[in-house]
């Protein structure tokens, strides 16, 4: 068990992801503070998405389901730039990856959710 300092660790989290669930449940067992933000919900802007990439030192592709159905019709054939896919994940929250775990200056994406180790 982690001694429950005073870390506030955010959970960017679908209630119908059982991955996003599990990450929820680790953050319990450990004792940690955490505040869940349902990103399907939050209106995510793409300074937003900027800020999370940063934190996760991924490029835009890497923050995308491109397996999603949805994706591969609507994105998947398409040579998008950087900015085209943060705008596509604003309007499409959906093809965010999930659970994005954030600590301070850095985050996972949080399969298999003990990678939340590597931030706390």
């Amino acid at each position: 068990m982690i001694e429950n300092r005073l870390i506030m660790i955010t959970i960017y989290h679908n209630p119908r992801c059982s991955k996003s669930r599990e990450s929820i449940a680790f953050m319990e067992q450990q004792g940690v503070a955490y505040k869940i933000i349902k990103y399907l919900d939050a209106e995510l802007t793409q300074e937003d998405l900027k800020k999370i990439l940063k934190k996760l030192n991924y490029s835009p592709i890497q923050l995308v389901r491109t397996k999603d159905s949805l994706w591969q019709e609507t994105f998947g054939q398409r040579d998008l730039s950087e900015e085209q896919i943060i705008q596509a994940l604003v309007d499409n929250p959906k093809f965010i990856e999930r659970p994005i775990v954030v600590n301070g200056p850095r985050a996972v994406i949080a399969r298999p959710t003990e990678k939340i180790h590597e931030i706390l």
